[in-house]
Protein backbone atom coordinates (compact mmCIF):
# COMPACT_ATOMS: atom_id res chain seq x y z
CA UNK A 1 0.00 0.00 0.00
CA UNK A 2 1.45 3.35 -1.04
CA UNK A 3 1.80 6.39 1.15
CA UNK A 4 -0.66 8.25 -1.05
CA UNK A 5 -3.26 5.53 -0.59
CA UNK A 6 -2.79 5.55 3.16
CA UNK A 7 -3.31 9.28 3.24
CA UNK A 8 -6.49 9.04 1.20
CA UNK A 9 -7.87 6.28 3.40
CA UNK A 10 -7.24 8.25 6.58
CA UNK A 11 -8.79 11.36 5.05
CA UNK A 12 -11.82 9.37 3.91
CA UNK A 13 -12.20 7.85 7.38
CA UNK A 14 -12.07 11.29 8.97
CA UNK A 15 -14.72 12.57 6.57
CA UNK A 16 -16.96 9.56 7.26
CA UNK A 17 -16.44 10.01 11.00
CA UNK A 18 -17.46 13.67 10.85
CA UNK A 19 -20.42 12.79 8.65
CA UNK A 20 -21.55 10.05 11.06
CA UNK A 21 -21.28 12.38 14.03
CA UNK A 22 -23.28 15.04 12.17
CA UNK A 23 -25.96 12.47 11.34
CA UNK A 24 -26.16 11.29 14.95
CA UNK A 25 -26.45 14.83 16.28
CA UNK A 26 -29.02 15.73 13.61
CA UNK A 27 -31.06 12.61 14.40
CA UNK A 28 -31.19 13.40 18.12
CA UNK A 29 -31.84 17.08 17.45
CA UNK A 30 -34.89 15.89 15.50
CA UNK A 31 -36.04 13.65 18.35
CA UNK A 32 -35.54 16.42 20.91
CA UNK A 33 -37.55 18.83 18.78
CA UNK A 34 -40.29 16.25 18.28
CA UNK A 35 -40.67 15.88 22.04
CA UNK A 36 -40.03 19.45 23.19
CA UNK A 37 -41.41 21.89 20.65
CA UNK A 38 -45.12 21.42 21.48
CA UNK A 39 -44.30 22.12 25.14
CA UNK A 40 -42.07 25.04 24.25
CA UNK A 41 -44.86 26.77 22.31
CA UNK A 42 -47.25 26.43 25.26
CA UNK A 43 -44.61 27.47 27.79
CA UNK A 44 -43.51 30.45 25.70
CA UNK A 45 -47.05 31.80 25.20
CA UNK A 46 -48.17 31.35 28.80
CA UNK A 47 -44.80 32.55 30.10
CA UNK A 48 -44.93 35.69 27.97
CA UNK A 49 -48.37 36.52 29.37
CA UNK A 50 -47.36 35.82 32.96
CA UNK A 51 -44.42 38.21 32.72
CA UNK A 52 -47.01 40.98 32.92
CA UNK A 53 -49.31 39.36 35.47
CA UNK A 54 -49.53 42.38 37.76
CA UNK A 55 -50.21 44.77 34.89
CA UNK A 56 -52.82 42.50 33.27
CA UNK A 57 -54.65 41.74 36.53
CA UNK A 58 -54.70 45.45 37.40
CA UNK A 59 -56.49 46.16 34.11
CA UNK A 60 -58.86 43.19 34.07
CA UNK A 61 -59.84 43.55 37.72
CA UNK A 62 -59.49 47.31 38.06
CA UNK A 63 -62.88 47.55 39.81
CA UNK A 64 -61.60 45.17 42.52
CA UNK A 65 -57.91 45.89 42.79
CA UNK A 66 -57.77 49.66 42.19
CA UNK A 67 -59.20 52.40 44.46
CA UNK A 68 -59.26 56.18 44.43
CA UNK A 69 -56.46 57.63 46.54
CA UNK A 70 -57.83 59.77 49.36
CA UNK A 71 -55.30 62.19 50.79
CA UNK A 72 -55.36 62.98 54.51
CA UNK A 73 -57.85 60.19 55.18
CA UNK A 74 -57.01 57.54 57.74
CA UNK A 75 -57.24 53.98 56.53
CA UNK A 76 -59.78 51.63 58.02
CA UNK A 77 -58.39 49.28 60.65
CA UNK A 78 -57.43 45.83 59.31
CA UNK A 79 -59.89 44.20 61.72
CA UNK A 80 -62.69 46.44 60.39
CA UNK A 81 -61.86 45.45 56.80
CA UNK A 82 -61.83 41.78 57.80
CA UNK A 83 -65.19 42.20 59.57
CA UNK A 84 -66.68 43.79 56.43
CA UNK A 85 -65.37 40.96 54.25
CA UNK A 86 -66.77 38.28 56.57
CA UNK A 87 -70.11 40.10 56.79
CA UNK A 88 -70.36 40.07 52.99
CA UNK A 89 -69.15 36.47 52.70
CA UNK A 90 -69.71 34.57 55.97
CA UNK A 91 -66.86 32.29 56.93
CA UNK A 92 -63.46 32.38 58.62
CA UNK A 93 -60.88 35.00 57.62
CA UNK A 94 -57.51 33.33 57.24
CA UNK A 95 -55.37 35.98 55.54
CA UNK A 96 -55.13 39.76 55.30
CA UNK A 97 -53.06 41.30 52.48
CA UNK A 98 -51.88 44.86 52.96
CA UNK A 99 -52.48 47.25 49.99
CA UNK A 100 -49.31 47.24 47.86
CA UNK A 101 -49.72 50.90 46.82
CA UNK A 102 -51.88 53.87 47.90
CA UNK A 103 -54.16 53.06 44.94
CA UNK A 104 -54.49 49.35 45.78
CA UNK A 105 -57.29 47.61 47.64
CA UNK A 106 -56.77 45.30 50.59
CA UNK A 107 -57.39 41.59 50.02
CA UNK A 108 -58.91 39.35 52.66
CA UNK A 109 -59.00 35.59 52.13
CA UNK A 110 -62.15 34.08 53.63
CA UNK A 111 -62.74 30.36 53.94
CA UNK A 112 -66.49 30.06 53.32
CA UNK A 113 -68.63 27.00 53.84
CA UNK A 114 -70.30 26.89 50.43
CA UNK A 115 -67.95 28.69 48.05
CA UNK A 116 -64.57 27.57 49.33
CA UNK A 117 -61.83 30.15 49.71
CA UNK A 118 -62.64 33.61 48.40
CA UNK A 119 -60.43 36.64 47.85
CA UNK A 120 -62.52 39.57 49.07
CA UNK A 121 -61.38 43.06 48.06
CA UNK A 122 -61.95 46.01 50.38
CA UNK A 123 -61.37 49.75 49.91
CA UNK A 124 -58.83 50.60 52.65
CA UNK A 125 -60.09 54.19 52.91
CA UNK A 126 -63.82 53.52 53.26
CA UNK A 127 -63.84 49.91 54.48
CA UNK A 128 -66.34 49.10 51.71
CA UNK A 129 -66.32 45.64 50.12
CA UNK A 130 -65.64 45.99 46.38
CA UNK A 131 -66.30 42.40 45.38
CA UNK A 132 -64.74 38.95 45.45
CA UNK A 133 -63.13 36.24 43.35
CA UNK A 134 -62.30 32.61 44.05
CA UNK A 135 -58.94 32.49 45.81
CA UNK A 136 -56.23 32.35 43.10
CA UNK A 137 -59.05 32.64 40.59
CA UNK A 138 -57.69 35.48 38.49
CA UNK A 139 -56.80 35.10 34.82
CA UNK A 140 -53.11 35.25 35.65
CA UNK A 141 -53.35 32.43 38.19
CA UNK A 142 -55.03 30.39 35.45
CA UNK A 143 -52.16 31.23 33.08
CA UNK A 144 -49.64 30.27 35.77
CA UNK A 145 -51.30 26.89 36.31
CA UNK A 146 -51.41 26.30 32.54
CA UNK A 147 -47.72 27.19 32.34
CA UNK A 148 -46.84 24.55 34.91
CA UNK A 149 -49.52 22.07 33.72
CA UNK A 150 -50.72 21.97 37.32
CA UNK A 151 -54.29 21.52 36.07
CA UNK A 152 -53.36 18.15 34.57
CA UNK A 153 -51.85 16.40 37.57
CA UNK A 154 -48.42 15.17 38.61
CA UNK A 155 -47.81 13.14 35.44
CA UNK A 156 -48.16 16.23 33.25
CA UNK A 157 -45.83 18.17 35.56
CA UNK A 158 -43.28 15.37 35.18
CA UNK A 159 -43.48 15.90 31.42
CA UNK A 160 -42.50 19.54 31.96
CA UNK A 161 -39.41 18.39 33.85
CA UNK A 162 -38.52 16.01 31.01
CA UNK A 163 -39.11 18.76 28.45
CA UNK A 164 -36.76 21.05 30.38
CA UNK A 165 -33.94 18.54 30.17
CA UNK A 166 -34.57 17.75 26.52
CA UNK A 167 -34.64 21.45 25.66
CA UNK A 168 -31.04 21.72 26.89
CA UNK A 169 -30.16 18.78 24.61
CA UNK A 170 -32.06 20.52 21.79
CA UNK A 171 -29.98 23.67 22.15
CA UNK A 172 -26.69 21.78 22.42
CA UNK A 173 -27.30 19.71 19.29
CA UNK A 174 -28.71 22.77 17.50
CA UNK A 175 -25.54 24.79 18.14
CA UNK A 176 -23.45 21.91 16.78
CA UNK A 177 -25.53 21.76 13.59
CA UNK A 178 -25.43 25.55 13.19
CA UNK A 179 -21.71 25.90 13.84
CA UNK A 180 -20.00 27.43 10.78
CA UNK A 181 -17.74 24.98 8.98
CA UNK A 182 -17.19 26.12 5.42
CA UNK A 183 -20.43 27.95 4.71
CA UNK A 184 -20.99 31.64 5.34
CA UNK A 185 -24.64 32.04 4.31
CA UNK A 186 -27.44 31.11 6.67
CA UNK A 187 -25.30 31.67 9.76
CA UNK A 188 -26.47 35.13 10.78
CA UNK A 189 -28.59 35.94 7.74
CA UNK A 190 -31.71 34.50 6.15
CA UNK A 191 -31.78 33.49 2.50
CA UNK A 192 -34.65 33.08 0.08
CA UNK A 193 -38.37 33.63 0.55
CA UNK A 194 -41.01 31.84 2.67
CA UNK A 195 -41.81 29.64 -0.34
CA UNK A 196 -38.38 28.03 -0.13
CA UNK A 197 -37.25 25.54 2.49
CA UNK A 198 -33.89 27.33 2.89
CA UNK A 199 -35.75 30.39 4.21
CA UNK A 200 -37.23 28.34 7.05
CA UNK A 201 -33.92 26.54 7.65
CA UNK A 202 -32.11 29.87 8.04
CA UNK A 203 -34.92 31.37 10.12
CA UNK A 204 -34.75 28.37 12.43
CA UNK A 205 -30.95 28.43 12.70
CA UNK A 206 -30.54 32.17 13.19
CA UNK A 207 -33.42 32.41 15.66
CA UNK A 208 -32.09 29.39 17.55
CA UNK A 209 -28.67 30.96 17.98
CA UNK A 210 -30.16 34.10 19.50
CA UNK A 211 -32.69 32.43 21.81
CA UNK A 212 -30.69 29.30 22.68
CA UNK A 213 -29.17 30.91 25.77
CA UNK A 214 -32.62 31.92 27.02
CA UNK A 215 -34.02 28.43 26.42
CA UNK A 216 -31.28 26.89 28.56
CA UNK A 217 -31.60 29.58 31.23
CA UNK A 218 -35.39 29.28 31.44
CA UNK A 219 -35.20 25.48 31.49
CA UNK A 220 -32.68 25.42 34.35
CA UNK A 221 -34.35 28.16 36.39
CA UNK A 222 -37.72 26.50 35.87
CA UNK A 223 -36.48 23.16 37.24
CA UNK A 224 -36.92 24.15 40.94
CA UNK A 225 -40.71 24.01 40.39
CA UNK A 226 -40.58 20.50 38.92
CA UNK A 227 -42.26 17.66 40.76
CA UNK A 228 -39.33 15.25 41.11
CA UNK A 229 -36.04 17.12 40.69
CA UNK A 230 -37.30 20.35 42.24
CA UNK A 231 -38.82 18.60 45.25
CA UNK A 232 -35.70 16.53 45.93
CA UNK A 233 -33.30 19.46 45.54
CA UNK A 234 -35.57 21.59 47.74
CA UNK A 235 -35.44 18.91 50.42
CA UNK A 236 -31.66 18.63 50.12
CA UNK A 237 -31.08 22.39 50.02
CA UNK A 238 -33.08 22.95 53.17
CA UNK A 239 -31.26 20.14 54.91
CA UNK A 240 -32.03 19.85 58.59
CA UNK A 241 -32.82 22.79 60.89
CA UNK A 242 -36.56 22.41 60.22
CA UNK A 243 -36.05 23.41 56.60
CA UNK A 244 -35.04 26.99 57.41
CA UNK A 245 -31.98 28.57 55.79
CA UNK A 246 -28.77 28.34 57.78
CA UNK A 247 -28.35 30.95 60.49
CA UNK A 248 -31.93 31.37 61.72
CA UNK A 249 -32.19 28.48 64.15
CA UNK A 250 -33.91 29.66 67.30
CA UNK A 251 -35.08 27.90 70.44
CA UNK A 252 -38.84 28.11 69.90
CA UNK A 253 -41.45 25.33 69.75
CA UNK A 254 -42.14 24.24 66.17
CA UNK A 255 -45.37 22.91 64.69
CA UNK A 256 -45.68 20.19 62.06
CA UNK A 257 -47.07 22.69 59.54
CA UNK A 258 -44.84 23.81 56.68
CA UNK A 259 -44.82 27.35 55.38
CA UNK A 260 -45.37 26.12 51.81
CA UNK A 261 -48.69 24.58 52.90
CA UNK A 262 -49.91 27.58 54.86
CA UNK A 263 -48.99 30.45 52.55
CA UNK A 264 -47.55 31.35 49.18
CA UNK A 265 -43.82 31.45 49.75
CA UNK A 266 -40.47 31.28 48.00
CA UNK A 267 -38.98 28.03 46.72
CA UNK A 268 -36.32 28.07 49.45
CA UNK A 269 -38.83 28.27 52.31
CA UNK A 270 -41.40 25.69 51.20
CA UNK A 271 -40.13 23.13 53.74
CA UNK A 272 -39.75 25.64 56.56
CA UNK A 273 -41.80 24.71 59.62
CA UNK A 274 -43.94 27.26 61.41
CA UNK A 275 -43.29 28.00 65.10
CA UNK A 276 -45.93 27.73 67.81
CA UNK A 277 -47.25 30.38 70.16
CA UNK A 278 -46.99 29.48 73.84
CA UNK A 279 -49.21 31.96 75.69
CA UNK A 280 -52.38 29.89 75.34
CA UNK A 281 -51.10 27.57 78.06
CA UNK A 282 -51.36 30.42 80.58
CA UNK A 283 -54.69 31.93 79.53
CA UNK A 284 -53.11 34.91 77.76
CA UNK A 285 -55.21 37.17 75.53
CA UNK A 286 -54.33 37.36 71.79
CA UNK A 287 -53.04 40.74 70.62
CA UNK A 288 -55.40 40.82 67.61
CA UNK A 289 -54.87 41.56 63.93
CA UNK A 290 -54.57 45.35 64.30
CA UNK A 291 -51.71 45.06 66.77
CA UNK A 292 -50.01 42.40 64.64
CA UNK A 293 -50.19 44.63 61.55
CA UNK A 294 -48.81 47.54 63.55
CA UNK A 295 -45.84 45.38 64.60
CA UNK A 296 -45.20 44.27 61.03
CA UNK A 297 -45.25 47.91 59.94
CA UNK A 298 -42.84 48.84 62.70
CA UNK A 299 -40.52 46.00 61.67
CA UNK A 300 -40.44 47.48 58.17
CA UNK A 301 -42.04 44.78 56.01
CA UNK A 302 -42.38 45.91 52.40
CA UNK A 303 -45.87 47.14 51.48
CA UNK A 304 -48.16 44.49 50.05
CA UNK A 305 -47.24 41.90 52.66
CA UNK A 306 -49.69 39.14 53.55
CA UNK A 307 -50.63 38.23 57.13
CA UNK A 308 -51.77 34.69 57.86
CA UNK A 309 -54.29 34.93 60.69
CA UNK A 310 -53.93 32.19 63.33
CA UNK A 311 -56.96 29.90 63.63
CA UNK A 312 -55.59 27.64 66.39
CA UNK A 313 -54.69 28.55 70.00
CA UNK A 314 -51.01 27.80 69.36
CA UNK A 315 -50.93 29.50 65.95
CA UNK A 316 -48.87 32.55 64.99
CA UNK A 317 -49.30 35.65 62.88
CA UNK A 318 -47.11 35.13 59.81
CA UNK A 319 -46.22 38.20 57.79
CA UNK A 320 -44.63 37.45 54.42
CA UNK A 321 -43.72 39.53 51.39
CA UNK A 322 -41.91 38.69 48.15
CA UNK A 323 -41.48 41.91 46.15
CA UNK A 324 -39.50 42.23 42.94
CA UNK A 325 -36.49 43.37 44.97
CA UNK A 326 -35.04 40.11 46.34
CA UNK A 327 -33.33 41.90 49.22
CA UNK A 328 -36.77 42.91 50.56
CA UNK A 329 -38.10 39.35 50.78
CA UNK A 330 -39.07 38.62 54.35
CA UNK A 331 -41.02 36.23 56.56
CA UNK A 332 -41.78 37.09 60.20
CA UNK A 333 -43.66 34.87 62.67
CA UNK A 334 -45.23 36.67 65.66
CA UNK A 335 -46.46 35.06 68.86
CA UNK A 336 -50.17 35.81 68.77
CA UNK A 337 -50.22 36.52 72.52
CA UNK A 338 -47.05 38.48 73.24
CA UNK A 339 -46.50 39.93 69.76
CA UNK A 340 -42.83 38.96 69.98
CA UNK A 341 -41.11 37.92 66.71
CA UNK A 342 -40.35 34.22 67.00
CA UNK A 343 -38.50 33.96 63.69
CA UNK A 344 -37.54 36.78 61.34
CA UNK A 345 -36.10 35.64 57.99
CA UNK A 346 -34.95 37.63 54.98
CA UNK A 347 -33.09 36.97 51.75
CA UNK A 348 -29.82 37.69 53.55
CA UNK A 349 -30.41 34.59 55.71
CA UNK A 350 -30.57 32.22 52.74
CA UNK A 351 -27.63 29.95 51.97
CA UNK A 352 -25.56 30.40 48.77
CA UNK A 353 -27.51 27.75 46.85
CA UNK A 354 -30.87 29.18 47.86
CA UNK A 355 -29.75 32.71 46.95
CA UNK A 356 -28.63 31.59 43.51
CA UNK A 357 -31.82 29.65 42.84
CA UNK A 358 -34.04 32.47 44.08
CA UNK A 359 -32.20 34.96 41.87
CA UNK A 360 -32.72 32.69 38.87
CA UNK A 361 -36.40 32.27 39.70
CA UNK A 362 -36.82 36.03 40.06
CA UNK A 363 -35.28 36.63 36.63
CA UNK A 364 -37.36 33.77 35.20
CA UNK A 365 -40.49 35.57 36.42
CA UNK A 366 -39.36 38.86 34.86
CA UNK A 367 -39.02 40.63 38.21
CA UNK A 368 -35.33 41.15 38.92
CA UNK A 369 -34.57 43.98 36.46
CA UNK A 370 -37.97 45.60 36.10
CA UNK A 371 -39.45 46.40 32.69
CA UNK A 372 -36.19 45.56 30.89
CA UNK A 373 -36.35 42.03 32.33
CA UNK A 374 -39.93 41.67 31.10
CA UNK A 375 -39.21 42.97 27.59
CA UNK A 376 -36.09 40.85 27.07
CA UNK A 377 -37.89 37.67 28.12
CA UNK A 378 -40.92 38.65 26.03
CA UNK A 379 -38.63 38.88 22.98
CA UNK A 380 -37.14 35.49 23.92
CA UNK A 381 -40.63 33.94 24.16
CA UNK A 382 -41.56 35.32 20.73
CA UNK A 383 -38.28 33.92 19.39
CA UNK A 384 -39.05 30.49 20.88
CA UNK A 385 -42.44 30.41 19.13
CA UNK A 386 -40.78 31.44 15.86
CA UNK A 387 -38.17 28.72 16.40
CA UNK A 388 -40.84 26.05 16.91
CA UNK A 389 -42.99 27.18 13.97
CA UNK A 390 -40.03 27.34 11.58
CA UNK A 391 -38.94 23.85 12.69
CA UNK A 392 -42.38 22.45 11.94
CA UNK A 393 -42.57 24.07 8.49
CA UNK A 394 -39.00 23.05 7.64
CA UNK A 395 -39.71 19.45 8.62
CA UNK A 396 -42.95 19.39 6.64
CA UNK A 397 -41.19 20.64 3.51
CA UNK A 398 -38.30 18.17 3.92
CA UNK A 399 -40.01 14.93 4.92
CA UNK A 400 -40.66 12.28 2.24
CA UNK A 401 -44.32 11.55 1.52
CA UNK A 402 -45.74 8.98 3.91
CA UNK A 403 -42.70 9.08 6.18
CA UNK A 404 -41.89 10.65 9.51
CA UNK A 405 -38.73 12.06 7.98
CA UNK A 406 -36.29 10.89 10.67
CA UNK A 407 -32.72 11.93 9.74
CA UNK A 408 -30.58 8.99 8.52
CA UNK A 409 -28.84 6.68 10.96
CA UNK A 410 -25.03 7.07 11.05
CA UNK A 411 -23.12 4.21 9.44
CA UNK A 412 -20.70 3.91 12.38
CA UNK A 413 -22.73 3.15 15.49
CA UNK A 414 -19.81 4.00 17.74
CA UNK A 415 -20.82 7.64 17.56
CA UNK A 416 -23.71 6.74 19.86
CA UNK A 417 -21.25 6.37 22.70
CA UNK A 418 -21.59 10.12 23.15
CA UNK A 419 -25.37 9.76 23.41
CA UNK A 420 -24.93 7.09 26.07
CA UNK A 421 -22.55 9.40 27.96
CA UNK A 422 -25.20 12.14 27.85
CA UNK A 423 -27.73 9.58 29.12
CA UNK A 424 -25.54 8.73 32.10
CA UNK A 425 -24.84 12.39 32.95
CA UNK A 426 -28.46 13.45 32.39
CA UNK A 427 -29.77 10.51 34.38
CA UNK A 428 -27.51 11.37 37.29
CA UNK A 429 -28.51 15.03 37.45
CA UNK A 430 -32.11 14.78 36.22
CA UNK A 431 -33.52 11.26 36.81
CA UNK A 432 -36.66 11.70 34.70
CA UNK A 433 -34.63 13.06 31.80
CA UNK A 434 -32.25 10.11 32.04
CA UNK A 435 -35.15 7.64 31.97
CA UNK A 436 -36.68 9.39 28.96
CA UNK A 437 -33.30 9.33 27.15
CA UNK A 438 -33.00 5.59 27.78
CA UNK A 439 -36.52 4.99 26.45
CA UNK A 440 -35.82 7.12 23.38
CA UNK A 441 -32.55 5.29 22.72
CA UNK A 442 -34.42 1.97 22.81
CA UNK A 443 -37.20 3.27 20.55
CA UNK A 444 -34.62 4.58 18.09
CA UNK A 445 -32.93 1.18 18.00
CA UNK A 446 -36.30 -0.57 17.51
CA UNK A 447 -37.32 1.88 14.78
CA UNK A 448 -34.03 1.35 12.94
CA UNK A 449 -34.41 -2.45 13.03
CA UNK A 450 -38.01 -2.21 11.80
CA UNK A 451 -36.99 0.14 8.98
CA UNK A 452 -34.16 -2.18 7.91
CA UNK A 453 -36.45 -5.23 7.95
CA UNK A 454 -38.99 -3.47 5.74
CA UNK A 455 -36.27 -2.33 3.35
CA UNK A 456 -34.79 -5.82 3.03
Amino acid sequence: MSASTIGRESTGAAVRSASDLYRAVWRWHFYAGLLVLPFMITLAITGALYLFHDEIDAIVYSDLKQVAVQENVARAAPSAMVAAAVAAHPGMAIKFTDPATPASSAEITVNTQNQGKLAVYVDPYTGKVLGSLPDRGTIMWTIRYLHSLKYFGSFARALIEIAGGWSVLLVGTGVYLWWPRSQTAGILSIRGTPKRRVFWRDTHAVTGVFVGFFIVFLAITGMPWSGVWGAKVNEWANGSNFGYPAGVRVAVPMSDEHLGHAAQTTWSLQQAQIPQASGHDHGATPIGLDAAVAIFNRLGLHSGYAVNIPIAPNGVYTGSVYPDDLSRQRVVHLDQYSGQPLIDMSFADYGPLAKGLEWGINVHLGQEFGLLNQLVLLAACIGIVALAVSAGIMWWKRRPAGSLGVPPMPADKRVFRGIIAILVVGGTIFPLVGVSLAIMLFLDWAYSRLFRSRSA
